[in-house]
Parts: C-alpha cells; sequence; structure tokens
C-alpha cells in the first residue's frame, strides 16, 4: 500500500478542523460504534479495513477482538489524531486514503467497517464498489450510518442554512435508507439490516455546544466563515436545536442509526 502525499482536498480539511477534540464527539456516539464493531466480530487475527476512520474509535474497539486493523482517512489531521490516541495498540495501522479510491488489492480483507464515515463520500457507487473491492468472498462488511429524516440530517440543516452551498446530492442520509444500500451492494453482498437509536447525555446545551465548537469540523469551519453577528446566530440555532433534549438531569440526545451487515458473495 502506498500513502497518498498530496494536499488535502478541502473536505478533508474541514473535517479535520477539531482534530483530537473529534475523539469527544465520537464518545458521544460511542454506543452507535460498539455496536457496529460488535457485529462485525472478527475473529483474532482477521484483517480488517476501518474505512474514514476519523480519531480511530472504531479501529480501537475491532482491535479488541484480536484482529488487525488497517484504519484508513482522508484527513491528515484525523489521522494525527488517531494515531496518537492509538499509539497503545499495535495492531492498529493508519493511512491516508479516499474511500472512493482504497490503495489495496483485491480481496485482500477479511471484515470492512465504517462507522458514520463511508457515507460522506461524494460518488456513493464508487464508494460502494470499493468496499466490495477489498472484501474477500466470504468476509463481512459493517456499516453504520444515519437515517434519513432523522435528528443528524435535522441537525445538518441547521448548520446548512448558515452558509452558501448546496447540500449535497445525492444525501449521504441515503445510506441509512435499506433500499438505498441495497441497490449499492447487494448484488455483492447477503445484506442483513437492523436499526438502532444512539444516545447521548450532555450537561447543558451549553456544553454540547462547546464540545461541537471545538470537534466538530463542520460546525468549526461554518463558525470561522461567518461575521461575529451571523455567529452568534448560528450559536443561537443550534442551542435552540438542543432545547428539546433538555431534561431534569441534563440534556438526553437520540440519534436513530442503521446498521448494514453484510456477507460477501
Amino acid at each position: 500500500m502506498t500513502e497518498t502525499t498530496t494536499a488535502p482536498p478541502p473536505a478533508a480539511e474541514m473535517w479535520g478542523l477539531g482534530g483530537a477534540h473529534y475523539d469527544l464527539v465520537s464518545f458521544a456516539i460511542g454506543d452507535a460504534l460498539a455496536h457496529a464493531a460488535q457485529r462485525l466480530a472478527p475473529p483474532p487475527g482477521a484483517r480488517v479495513l476501518d474505512v474514514a476512520t476519523g480519531t480511530g474509535w472504531t479501529a480501537r474497539n475491532v482491535a479488541r477482538f484480536g484482529a488487525h486493523v488497517d484504519a484508513v482517512d482522508f484527513s491528515p489531521g484525523m489521522l494525527d489524531a488517531a494515531r496518537a490516541l492509538s499509539s497503545h495498540i499495535k495492531e492498529i495501522t493508519f493511512a491516508v486514503a479516499d474511500a472512493q479510491a482504497l490503495p489495496f488489492e483485491t480481496a485482500t480483507f477479511d471484515g470492512v467497517i465504517s462507522t458514520f464515515g463511508v457515507m460522506f463520500a461524494p460518488d456513493h457507487r464508487q464508494a460502494a464498489a470499493e468496499l466490495t473491492r477489498v472484501c474477500r468472498p466470504g468476509g463481512r462488511l459493517v456499516l453504520a450510518t444515519w437515517a434519513p429524516g432523522g435528528s443528524v440530517e435535522e441537525f445538518f440543516g441547521v448548520i446548512g442554512r448558515h452558509g452558501d452551498a448546496a447540500p449535497p446530492e445525492p444525501s449521504p442520509m441515503l445510506w441509512g435508507d435499506p433500499d438505498h444500500v441495497d441497490g449499492l451492494l447487494g448484488d455483492a453482498f447477503e445484506l442483513t439490516f437492523e436499526q438502532g437509536t444512539s444516545h447521548a447525555y450532555h450537561e447543558t446545551v451549553a456544553a454540547i455546544r462547546d464540545w461541537y465548537a471545538r470537534g466538530f469540523g463542520p460546525v468549526r469551519a461554518m463558525a470561522a466563515s461567518l461575521d461575529p453577528a451571523r455567529r452568534a446566530v448560528l450559536w443561537s440555532d443550534i442551542d435552540a436545536f438542543h432545547d428539546r433534549y433538555v431534561t431534569e438531569a441534563g440534556l438526553h440526545v437520540k440519534r436513530d442509526y442503521l446498521i448494514t451487515i453484510g456477507t460477501r458473495r
């Protein structure tokens, strides 16, 4: 495998803005990340690819099973954090790579996993073709993807209202629709689907806003692009979005997702 040395694309720079702080964003959805790793359940010694690893949370979960993990992401900033956070685990190798052009030979991996990562690749069919290509016959594929029409899509809509860019087409949230996923992967994999809801807990509305402001690249990028007055409106809208999750104990944020489980034909 050859790691790319070209400059990262703008989207990679955006997602990498949070650096190590993004790990707290992953921590908040840790139940969903664990769900995916447990459905993959690789045997000890298996070789697994984690696509769009971010700060390496899922790679570390998979390594718990005794698997050897190749973890890739298109953001060098994310990978710098992932290497630092995972330095105690010798079974993980990190490399810069695009989900749409994976730098591995065909049928290399016993298992392939992506948790809320590959769904953001612009070309759905090309990304699906690459997941298919690198998974050996009889190998296992597990994806965790946000549900269309759910709270995550609504949150991205809140952010997007403050910028000039059009929403991505096709929508990343289509990866949370079993029919769409079946159209992408059903010819190559025997598929099973499982619904899930991630539960996150924060002390206050201000606390979750601070997590996003520090660690979530799309929010950081949007905030940096706005003048102070418009930035204040962004924060106000984000706070209003999270007000609905306030309970007596603090915030309880719920996010619906889909787990796709596939066996390579």
